[in-house]
């Protein structure tokens, strides 16, 4: 039950990152993608963050997470023992709203430190690696937000330490089927 627990209080971020990755596919996003990091050059010669982390796509997750947090508290009215948030916060569209909203700028502040380490080991944007290197970015790309998202739930919600792991653990999984679903269907470049 608890997993079963965890994944319903998940679901809103996980269908927030699959409608901002959406979203970054628009012609929309395509007028307002501007680089999180201007541009900005250091002292290596290499970019802070990269073209791929971008305002449209950080304050599009913002939203997302909003959104999908209000409508799964909808969702969520006929079974509300089975959302952990909601054990200690009352399901209403304010605090859904800001919640979802916590969680999406969590996820997005968590991914910049790994691009920034990737821009230092001069691996392209989007681009994956082979070799060890692959892996471990790989791994690292698939839980970084999680920790953030992670810290979230345990600010709304006392959790011990191996469930705050067992988030990690089980959102890393679902984002990697997540991201094969998505490059099947053709949304995404790579997995």
């Amino acid at each position: 039950m608890t997993l079963l627990k965890m994944y319903v209080t998940m679901t809103p971020v996980i269908f927030a990152g699959i409608l901002n990755m959406v979203f970054v596919k628009t012609p929309i996003y395509s007028q307002l993608k501007a680089p999180i990091d201007g541009g900005l050059t250091l002292r290596d010669s290499r970019r802070l963050f990269g073209d791929n982390k971008t305002w449209a796509g950080f304050f599009g997750m913002i939203l997302a997470g909003a959104l999908m947090q209000l409508l799964w508290g909808w969702v969520c009215l006929g079974i509300p023992d089975m959302c952990y948030i909601y054990h200690t916060f009352e399901n209403t569209p304010l605090f859904n709203l800001l919640a979802g909203g916590v969680m999406g700028l969590a996820y997005m502040l968590f991914e910049l430190p790994n691009s920034f380490v990737k821009r230092r080991l001069d691996i392209p944007c989007g681009k994956t690696v082979r070799g060890v290197k692959g892996v471990v970015f790989f791994v690292v790309d698939q839980v970084d937000s999680l920790f953030g998202v992670g810290i979230v739930f345990a600010m709304l919600y006392p959790m011990p330490l191996w469930q705050y792991f067992l988030y990690i653990l089980l959102g890393a999984v679902t984002h990697i089927a997540v991201n094969w679903l998505l490059y099947k269907l053709k949304i995404r470049r790579n997995l």
